[in-house]
């Protein structure tokens, strides 16, 4: 082989690299027998990307335009010296999908010293870049093994290349899903390069808002029930990690009054068990109450969606918790399924996330939770003169201007007030905090915080700032 005849070939899939999935990484050891100061020798190495290419355009993909309407499936893949890329679409029937655009970029030698996110976050604003006039006007869903969209957006301190992926991706609608929340995939091929792993760790999130009242309804009779027609909602989740498997549901009436349910599981079981084991407990509670009208609530949306019928059960250990649900559904006059997202189950996530911490040691051990209710702080921290009227800030800045110690000050509180003056910084006679995103925050006095506090809430800024914006102030 020579130089032309590589050449000659990598322009030709140059031309059809729309429709080659990891066109890139394929042909790396193509690519290898381009460089300077190197004999072009054709390997084996070489011989079996060819062979691969060659059987992969013997069976050609089925490229569809996207359907309006439909959100866009975006895999990404980022390798350590390539990233791939696939579009694509759920069909009406919402169980299989179908190709569209197929991407493939070789880093530069730059761009292969990025950490894994920074290579994600590359890739993906270029891969938007690519696909402008798809993306645009879609809602896309965005499938990787890390979300460059928290990192872009919600990094405090925006360095240069951050601020560039950030306003070229402020455009789009896009939003990070994982890829268990997808089912019905034809894209095996580039799901190959991303295996799961079976634990996720989860984020203790505890609801602090919103839910004012959480009290037991009233434990029904035989001879009563719910009024005729009363509309019942239930919400359920399950929690698996490091501390155990637990699950927790919450029952809610007509008169939004809370019934809580919550259970340890003590066997093996993946976080997709966990959530059927959720949702069949509530479901079980519901009929003990004679609810007859139930509107039942999720964040999983596979156990939502394969209960509706709109996704296959697969797996086979899902298959029978899935046909208990179907069969418990028989009891109700009026049922449905809706998946909601994470922030808005906080309460039935909270139940699932504290059964799977505790340990429970006999079948009817229920550990008690008391909430108190408190409508004053125990402390108030608040900048204060200290008794000698100077600032609490007084020795730092004194350490800094004089290298001056207290004088009654130990070794250890020596030691303390050194490491806790590097992250001060003095600039004349004014001292600042070192933030962690490196941004200065000036340190004051009891007076001066006192008219800062003045203006922010009944000055010129009173009326105008929202909760969000009074606390960047």
């Amino acid at each position: 082989s020579t130089e032309k005849e590589v050449r000659g070939f990598l322009g030709r899939l140059n031309c059809i690299a729309r429709f080659i999935s990891h066109l890139t990484a394929t042909c790396e050891p193509i690519f290898k027998l381009l460089r300077k100061d190197q004999a072009i020798k054709w390997n084996d190495n070489c011989q079996e990307a060819f062979d691969r290419i060659k059987q992969y355009l013997q069976e050609p993909p089925i490229l569809l335009p996207p359907v309006p309407g439909r959100p866009l499936i975006m895999y990404l893949t980022v390798l350590d010296g390539s990233m791939g890329c696939v579009l694509g679409q759920h069909d009406e029937t919402r169980r299989k999908e179908h190709a569209i655009y197929f991407l493939s970029k070789k880093f530069t030698d730059c761009e292969s010293r990025y950490t894994s996110l920074e290579k994600t976050c590359c890739a993906l604003a270029w891969a938007a870049r690519r696909l402008r006039q798809y993306i645009l006007t879609h809602t896309t869903w965005l499938i990787s093994k890390m979300d460059p969209i928290k990192y872009i957006f919600e990094k405090p301190a925006l360095t240069g290349k951050i601020a560039r992926w950030q306003m070229l991706l402020s455009e789009y609608d896009i939003q990070y899903v994982t890829q268990k929340s997808i089912k019905g995939s034809v894209l095996s091929e580039h799901l190959a390069h991303q295996p799961l792993e079976e634990y996720q760790p989860i984020k203790f999130d505890f609801p602090d808002e919103d839910i004012m009242v959480l009290s037991d309804e009233k434990v029904i009779g035989d001879d009563e029930g719910p009024e005729p027609g009363a509309r019942w909602k239930l919400a359920f989740d399950g929690a698996s990690n490091a501390m155990g498997h637990g699950i927790g549901a919450v029952l809610i009436s007509p008169r939004n009054g809370y019934t809580p349910f919550t259970a340890r599981l003590c066997f093996d079981c993946t976080n997709n068990m966990a959530e059927y084991e959720a949702c069949i407990m509530g479901l079980e509670a519901a009929i003990n109450h004679r609810i007859k009208i139930l509107e039942v609530y999720g964040d999983s949306a596979l156990v939502i969606y394969q209960v509706k019928g709109e996704w296959e059960t697969r797996h086979p250990k899902l298959i029978p918790y899935r046909a208990h649900v179907v069969r418990l559904t028989e009891y109700f006059d009026e049922i449905t399924f809706h998946h909601i997202p994470r922030e808005e189950n906080q309460v039935a996530d909270a139940l699932a996330t504290l059964s799977s911490m505790y340990k429970v040691r006999f079948w009817n051990e229920a550990p008690i939770i008391t909430v108190e209710r408190k409508d004053e702080p125990v402390v108030c921290t608040v900048v204060e003169e200290e008794h000698d009227d100077k600032p609490w800030f007084y020795d730092i800045k004194r350490y800094l201007e004089k290298q001056e110690y207290p004088g009654n000050a130990s070794a250890t509180d020596k030691k303390y007030l050194r490491r806790l003056a590097s992250q001060f910084f003095l600039s004349g006679e004014v001292l600042y905090k070192r933030n962690y995103d490196m941004v200065l925050l000036r340190c004051v006095d009891k007076c001066e915080a006192d008219m800062l506090m003045k203006e922010i809430h009944e000055g010129s800024f009173g009326t105008h700032a929202s909760g969000h914006a009074m606390t960047k102030k």
